[in-house]
């Protein structure tokens, strides 16, 4: 599939079975996996969906879901060694979803050999779409994508709450990040953000966003400076706009 076959999918899924749902959603529709981590029928539909379309056309391909880790730990290690390989997060920002939010989206990325090689974020409800080539940019609905450096005044973001209203030494205080990395790092390219910090580093959670991210000319790494390696994320991760903007944040942690 191309790259606008696939956005075209993530589309035409999230039409099917994600926008009917939103702000719809009965309580029968909605469990939790673990205490807080919410899950919906729309969760579970579009990866099937999605995965289904990804295996038809790339048969040798591995494919991460969020929901089928869920259930198969075990796919998280496979992953780690494939080769070519997929992750999907078949609606990212679920509790945003659940409480009516649109601040949600569609993502995958493809890996191969190690390297994250093309990102997609379909965010249905804001109608924007954000794709990426390793080598050839990024784009968002069409267009040419650039990073912006957020100018004085917008804070430094934050996806684990219990470090906002925290200060990060010399910088600023950390305020929380819009719940959703497919919403997170586009607002990040945008200048919305003076950078982003996550504790937790799921593939499907932000391998998109990082490849859309450095093709627009931005910087993500780790926590201890280190760059990130797709099939073995651990720890934390830093989103900045410029090499700058990540050192200043790595040598003011830890928290």
């Amino acid at each position: 599939m191309d790259t606008a076959a696939v956005l075209t999918l993530l589309q035409d899924v999230a039409a099917e079975v994600i926008d009917p749902r939103f702000r719809a959603l009965t309580d029968d529709q909605v469990s939790e996996k673990n205490p807080g981590d919410l899950v919906t029928v729309a969760d579970h539909e579009s990866e099937t969906l999605i995965t289904a379309a990804l295996q038809a056309a790339y048969p040798d391909a591995l494919v991460l879901g969020e929901e089928a880790m869920a259930a198969d730990p075990g796919l998280l290690e496979r992953f780690a060694s494939a080769e070519h390989a997929f992750t999907v997060d078949p609606v990212d920002g679920t509790k945003n979803f659940v409480n009516g939010s649109p601040d949600h989206a569609v993502m995958v990325a493809e890996v191969r050999g190690g390297e994250v090689t093309r990102g997609w974020i379909w965010q249905p409800q804001h109608a924007a779409s954000y794709v990426a080539e390793r080598g050839a940019g990024a784009w968002r609905n069409g267009e040419r994508l650039g990073v912006t450096v957020a100018g004085d005044g917008v804070p430094f973001r934050t996806a684990r709450r219990s470090w906002v209203g925290q200060e990060l030494d010399g910088l600023g205080t950390l305020e929380l990040t819009w719940a959703c990395c497919g919403v997170d790092y586009p607002h990040l390219i945008a200048g919305d953000a003076q950078a982003l910090l996550y504790s937790r580093s799921m593939p499907w959670d932000h391998l998109p966003g990082s490849l859309i991210l450095t093709e627009a000319g931005g910087v993500v790494g780790q926590h201890d400076g280190t760059p990130l390696e797709p099939r073995a994320l651990a720890g934390g991760i830093v989103a900045a706009p410029d090499r700058a903007t990540y050192d200043a944040v790595v040598a003011a942690l830890p928290l």
